[in-house]
């Protein structure tokens, strides 16, 4: 029998997930199919959501903007899950519905493959933004850092992420407008920040949690000054592979899904 997966948000025809998921499912020689689903409403979400209950699909992955329902529908939610007050995995186990959150992972794999040297023990690791893609970071690199700052337009924005995230991270968590000594600044807002790149130590590693474009002005402008600079496609492969692994039972293949997700990208582009 087919193993049915995919994946769930609106809108859904930029995702890059179906081609990531095909690539190892033909890889692996898998009698499997991994769909990008569109639900619209909330009611469409959970008619999906039931599917999963009922066993017609294997599972899902979950983005914007059904990832805080995700978390409300399931029956257990793992600790990062609670902690970053979203899912992004669903799946059924034994009749019960589990919920996950995989792009703190990805974040980190994304690091540690395109700036292998980056060290955060003792360090600084600054956050841009504080909406649910802040939170995942905050909530991951608390875990590795010394100290996280939210840098947020509004205030009270960052300080409500960070009375979220504080119990669940060993790091302090602050809301501090300085890049000056900071190890990493990741950009989770949707918009190109603002950023003094005068201002950086000449080891600052810049992140960018998007991969439209695949080179943001962000990273390019880091880039053209030598720093080392991480994209958002490396952390969307780093999230899938657990994801992969929970959905399909088996460990993601050794092929190159990145040329495959660049080719579609180019040809979207």
């Amino acid at each position: 029998m087919t193993i049915r997966a995919g994946v769930a948000g609106w809108p859904i025809a930029h995702s890059l997930s179906p081609v990531i998921h095909g690539a190892w499912i033909r890889a692996a020689g898998l009698d499997a199919d991994y769909t990008a689903f569109g639900p619209e409403s909330d009611d469409q979400f959970r008619d999906l959501v039931r599917e999963v209950r009922q066993g017609t699909l294997r599972g899902l992955n979950v983005t914007a903007p059904w990832k805080e329902i995700a978390l409300a529908l399931a029956d257990e939610v793992s600790d990062t899950a609670r902690a970053c007050g979203s899912a992004n995995l669903l799946w059924q186990h034994k009749g019960v519905l589990r919920a996950d959150i995989t792009d703190g992972h990805g974040l980190m794999a994304a690091l540690a493959e395109q700036a292998p040297a980056l060290e955060g023990t003792g360090r600084v690791a600054v956050v841009l933004g504080a909406g649910g893609a802040a939170r995942a970071a905050v909530h991951a690199l608390g875990q590795v850092f010394a100290e996280v700052r939210i840098i947020n337009r509004t205030p009270a924005r960052a300080e409500a992420l960070i009375a979220a995230v504080q119990p669940h991270s060993p790091a302090l968590l602050v809301h501090r407008d300085a890049v000056s000594d900071a190890a990493l600044i990741v950009n989770a807002l949707s918009v190109p920040p603002e950023v003094d790149m005068t201002a950086l130590s000449p080891d600052a590693v810049l992140m960018d949690m998007t991969y439209r474009p695949l080179m943001t002005e962000f990273l390019r402008a880091g880039s053209d000054r030598g720093q080392t600079t991480v994209d958002g496609l490396a952390m969307l492969i780093g999230q899938a592979r657990p994801s992969f692994a929970t959905l399909f039972g088996v460990t993601p293949p050794d092929v190159d899904v990145r040329a495959e997700a660049l080719r579609v990208l180019g040809g979207r582009a």
